[in-house]
C-alpha cells in the first residue's frame, strides 16, 4: 500500500501562483505514475497532470501552459507548479498514484489521466482562487 501526503494548498488571488507537493511512502514499485486530480464542488473529478517514473508527462488542455508537473524520484515526490491561477482552478487537489504502470503511449497517458482512476489517493489539499 502506498501512502500519499499532499501540501501546498492555499488561498490566492487570480493571477497568482502556488506549488503543490506530494510525497509517497510505503512500497514504491519500479514502475508507476503519479499525478494530480482536482474536484470542485458539484463537479466531477478531473485529471490535471501526471508523470510516470520515466518522466513521461501528460497535462490537461485546460491547464496547459499554466501548470507544470515535475518529480524527484529520490524523494518519491511529485510537484505541481501552478501559475496564472484563475477562479475556475479552485478545487480540492488530490495526489494519486498507480503502481506497476507507466505511460506506454500518448493515447495511453491521456486515457490514464482522463478516464482511469489510480488506486492510491491522498487526502487532498484545497486551492481557492479569488477574483
Amino acid at each position: 500500500q502506498v501512502q500519499l501526503v499532499e501540501s501546498g494548498g492555499a488561498s490566492v488571488q487570480a493571477g497568482g501562483s502556488l506549488r503543490l507537493s506530494c510525497v509517497a511512502s510505503g512500497y514504491i514499485f519500479p514502475r508507476y505514475y503519479m499525478g494530480w486530480w482536482r474536484q470542485a464542488p458539484g463537479k466531477e473529478r478531473e485529471g490535471v497532470a501526471a508523470i510516470d517514473r520515466d518522466g513521461k508527462i501528460i497535462v490537461a488542455d485546460s491547464v496547459k501552459g499554466r501548470f507544470t508537473i515535475s518529480q524527484d524520484n529520490a524523494k518519491n515526490a511529485v510537484y505541481l507548479q501552478m501559475s496564472s491561477l484563475q477562479p475556475e482552478d479552485s478545487a480540492m487537489y488530490y495526489c494519486a498514484a498507480e503502481m506497476g504502470s507507466l505511460f506506454y503511449s500518448d493515447a495511453d497517458a491521456r486515457r490514464k489521466l482522463h478516464r482511469d482512476l489510480p488506486a492510491s489517493w491522498g487526502q487532498g489539499t484545497q486551492v481557492y482562487v479569488s477574483s
